[in-house]
């Protein structure tokens, strides 16, 4: 009898001639369908063998474009980061401005001077199409300093920390204090990168507290630089001790040293500005003596991945030589993303509101707090009747190992399920939101979901409300 049923279904050339498959071939092309087409077929037969009915052709049909669309989606896909972290690493960390944006598609989209010199038809640097944003930038800081200015940019900052030390500390010793061997996410640790690029580390004082002292009886002759490193992603508190950026370069500089500063985040403006927690800035270590700092573009900059080293031109000359520089060097997308970026720095008046990161780090916990308002009664549906949805102030992080202290007031839509143990109903509540068209990642924690709405832009709350709308 099964063999009977099985006969009834159709070929793969009769269900790609039928008109409700005619829109998808369009789409997705012949060949995807006809794949989709065989797929569903063999999934059909290894149900009607286990006893269901046979499927009509409609719904075959049907099933077949669901599975093509579903292949077709791209794997790198938008959601709602409702975490609660703003930038947040597993989510593609900082959002770029519409003029990112814009630079990207242009110039992905056509043969761009990306080394090449316009103005006497010679070989150009790529460097040069951000290098002076960023010395515009930074030249308060750097006073007379600015004109031995130079940059360079790489994929990101553990590159440029690894370039650095590969070009000026190879072979040789690089003192850094003990409380500064941190360890990044992915479980890359300061000391791992120093190691590949050569370099011997040199630990000083203890984990809580180093001296200018220590410094100084640390260097000798195979000694290449002094290094700080900012320790952005976690804090020391109590009974603590660290030396100060202009102390440790008077230190190198006595002895003829360069001194090293790894930011790691870093912005290139002062957040105290918007009312949010101080951070250190490139701007900080130059104007107390750095002869080079390393940190991030796709972070508290807001801009697209990149590792951006600034500082002493001869320096920077030397580390552009090193042949690992071309294989950690960015493409014309990024550079083009990364300048756009830092042209908004030029109109500090308006990069609140311009620059993503920064908007979203600034939200006002009012709007916030109204916006949850207008969205409690969706979430409230869409969790079911069984759920109790309320409003609750949060806490928002900035992340990425930006300010792990400081916390952002904001507020929560909290799903909770009565009963003693409610996991089972929160995990296929946050399944069904991250099976939305745009997922929704919120954070299970304390026996509710919580979806933090600080990143939710207004511009994106429609969207946003219309997919919980559908069932």
């Amino acid at each position: 009898m099964t063999q009977k049923t099985l006969a009834q279904l159709p070929s793969v050339d009769r269900l790609l001639a039928l008109p409700a498959l005619a829109d998808a071939i369009a789409r997705h092309g012949r060949q995807p369908l006809t794949d989709c087409a065989r797929a569903e077929l063999a999934a059909t037969r290894e149900l009607v063998r286990a006893g269901h009915p046979l499927p009509a052709t409609d719904a075959l049909a049907a099933a077949i474009v669901g599975r093509a669309d579903r292949l077709a989606q791209p794997n790198l896909r938008p959601v709602f980061n409702l975490t609660g972290t703003v930038l947040h690493t597993n989510l593609g960390r900082a959002l770029l401005a519409p003029e990112a944006i814009a630079a990207m598609a242009v110039a992905a989209a056509a043969p761009c001077a990306l080394e090449y010199d316009l103005a006497d038809g010679g070989r150009g640097d790529r460097d040069a199409l951000v290098e002076p944003l960023l010395a515009e930038i930074l030249a308060a800081a750097m006073g007379e300093q600015a004109k031995n200015f130079a940059a360079t940019v790489v994929n990101n900052n553990a590159a440029a920390v690894l370039l650095a030390l590969d070009t000026l500390a190879k072979g040789r010793e690089a003192v850094v204090s003990r409380g500064e061997l941190v360890e990044i996410g992915g479980a890359f640790r300061v000391p791992d990168i120093m190691r590949r690029a050569g370099a011997k580390l040199i630990e000083i004082g203890t984990t809580n507290r180093t001296h200018g002292k220590d410094y100084a009886e640390a260097i000798g002759a195979k000694t290449a630089l002094l290094m700080k490193v900012h320790t952005s992603n976690y804090a020391v508190v109590g009974f603590t001790k660290a030396v100060e950026e202009a102390e440790i370069a008077e230190i190198a500089h006595t002895h003829g040293l360069p001194f090293m500063v790894d930011l790691g985040s870093g912005t290139l403006t002062d957040f105290a500005r918007w009312g949010l927690p101080k951070e250190p800035t490139p701007q900080d270590s130059l104007a107390a003596g750095a002869d080079l700092v390393t940190f991030s573009g796709d972070k508290l900059l807001g801009g697209p991945q990149a590792g951006i080293l600034v500082g002493r031109k001869e320096l920077i000359a030397k580390i552009k030589k090193n042949p690992l520089k071309r294989a950690l060097r960015v493409g014309k997308v990024t550079l083009a993303a990364l300048e756009a970026t830092l042209r908004l720095y030029r109109d500090p008046d308006r990069l609140a509101q311009r620059l993503p990161t920064l908007r979203l780090l600034t939200r006002c916990e009012h709007d916030i707090a109204a916006q949850a308002e207008r969205l409690c009664p969706l979430v409230a549906d869409f969790a079911g009747e069984t759920s109790l949805v309320s409003i609750e102030p949060a806490m928002s992080q900035i992340g990425s190992g930006a300010l792990p202290v400081e916390r952002l007031a904001s507020a929560a839509l909290v799903v909770r399920f009565p009963g003693k143990r409610p996991g089972r109903q929160l995990a296929a509540l946050e399944e069904r939101l991250r099976a939305l068209p745009q997922p929704v990642i919120g954070r299970i924690a304390d026996d509710a979901l919580r979806l933090d709405l600080r990143c939710l832009d207004p511009a994106d709350e429609a969207r946003f409300a219309a997919q919980l709308s559908v069932r």
